[in-house]
């Protein structure tokens, strides 16, 4: 009778307890494992059932251009891959899944180099990796000792730009360069300074505005091999250093088309993105981390021209920005920087073909900076969007053995090697450039002639 009244005077906070202690243990376990999941899955994005429910049918591609640009409806036209569907690997349904799958794990295929290298005028190196063919194809080198051949050879050429601290062993490096060569291509990689495995030799170091180590590079491969058609990729800040040197020089680019993936466009939004969020602020101290590796294998440089102390303590990209790429590009502030060298800026003055892919879940390059308006007006530039595909990633099948977007290139690519207006295009450049290079040795001639007078007339004997 006593523990009858007990049981009616506990409070209802006691009975509570009790009627819980009564639940198996392992109901709370799995209680526990279900909320982590949800949590996990949340913080992910993973979008693994909607793609279930969906049927695995993938997403389509959107596509942002002019309407009456009848070179862009003649191109896409003839593009499948981008008026198709993308289709996300199963096991890879998040854009954070798919981004550190490829920086840590990448599935490249075995790709092995020639290299090159490219001395700039101010003492500068950079390390051209080729891929050709033939290196595909018969695992060697077909080395062209003929410098006839050589200015003969009409194999297209594709120049690559990698991203920030990224160069040619990255993955989706390896992917393109490996699909493009099997294709027929000759692939070049073109390493920012002091990447792939190359010590700086001067003073001048590269940032997602400089444009001036690209335009010397295309003019000496287009010296080189003067028949082939040029054409370039950027991938991330490479894509941001392409577009905003496609716009400086508008008509004046010896490339034939050009490819921007995942561009962040305007750096200045990029940066704000990227510290929004908690998951966001982890890829900001991992790039951190690369810039800072990137110092330390120049310290003896950096430390004389930077804030040395600054960079070390660095704990952001802004960080880095301010302690070093502000004072080395002579930049006020790291916001002017950021928007001097954002490519958004140069969209407008494209001149030549330009297929820009974004995912609009990519987790570093936000969708925020994509500028849909000035591409919808410009007649040269195809914007394709994808709702999913991560940072760079894009994988796609059962087993992630490929990337969507390098097949996308590789098609709009060939696509336009054969066009007409193409062709059209490369007669009027070629004689506008062969007018400019006559025109310059005429104004050098001239210079000299004028010389040639002056040292006459001081050695007269007045």
């Amino acid at each position: 009778m006593d523990s009858g009244m007990l049981a009616a005077n506990a409070s209802p906070y006691d009975r509570l307890v009790q009627a819980l202690a009564l639940i198996p243990i392992s109901y709370y376990l799995f209680a526990a494992l279900f909320i982590f999941l949800a949590f996990l899955y949340t913080f992910l994005e993973i979008h693994f059932l909607h793609d279930l429910l969906t049927l695995f049918r993938g997403y389509p591609v959107t596509l942002t251009y002019n309407s009456s640009s009848h070179l862009c409806q003649s191109l896409l036209s003839n593009c499948n891959i981008l008026r198709g569907r993308y289709s996300v690997t199963p096991w890879l349904s998040g854009p954070h899944l798919q981004t550190v799958f490829l920086s840590v794990f990448g599935r490249a295929p075995p790709v092995t180099y020639r290299r090159h290298l490219f001395l700039t005028s101010d003492g500068g190196t950079i390390a051209l990796d080729w891929l050709t063919y033939s290196d595909v194809t018969e695992g060697r080198s077909r080395v062209i000792d003929d410098s006839a051949a050589i200015k003969r050879d009409k194999t297209p050429i594709m120049i690559v730009i990698p991203g920030l601290t990224s160069d040619s062993s990255s993955a989706y490096a390896k992917h393109l360069a490996f699909n493009m060569a099997r294709n027929g291509w000759n692939v070049v990689v073109s390493n920012h300074r002091g990447l792939g495995g190359v010590s700086l030799t001067s003073d001048c170091f590269y940032n997602a505005g400089y444009t001036e180590d690209l335009r010397k590079l295309i003019d000496h491969i287009h010296c080189e091999y003067p028949e082939a058609p040029l054409f370039a990729v950027g991938a991330s800040i490479g894509a941001n250093i392409l577009v905003k040197y496609l716009g400086e020089d508008g008509t004046n680019t010896p490339l034939v088309g050009a490819a921007a993936i995942c561009s962040p466009w305007d750096l200045l939004i990029c940066d704000r993105f990227i510290n929004r969020k908690p998951v966001q602020k982890m890829y900001d101290r991992a790039l951190t981390v690369g810039l800072k590796g990137y110092a330390q294998l120049h310290q003896s440089i950096l430390s004389r021209l930077a804030d040395w102390e600054g960079i070390t303590k660095s704990r952001s990209v802004r960080d880095f920005d301010k302690h070093a790429t502000r004072i080395l590009g002579k930049f006020e502030t790291v916001d002017t920087f950021y928007r001097r060298s954002s490519s958004v800026n140069h969209v407008s003055n494209v001149s030549v073909p330009l297929l820009c892919i974004s995912a609009l879940d990519d987790p570093l390059c936000t969708r925020e900076a994509i500028p849909w308006d000035e591409c919808r007006v410009n007649e040269n530039i195809i914007l394709a969007t994808t709702p999913r595909g991560g940072y760079l990633a894009f994988y796609e099948g059962i087993t992630a053995s490929s990337l969507w977007w390098v097949r996308a290139v590789d098609e709009f690519f060939g696509v336009l090697r054969t066009s007409p207006l193409i062709k059209e295009r490369q007669k009027n450049f070629l004689l506008f450039y062969c007018r400019s290079k006559a025109a310059v040795w005429q104004s050098h001639c001239n210079l000299q002639l004028m010389k040639g007078h002056i040292w006459m007339l001081w050695k007269i004997d007045w």
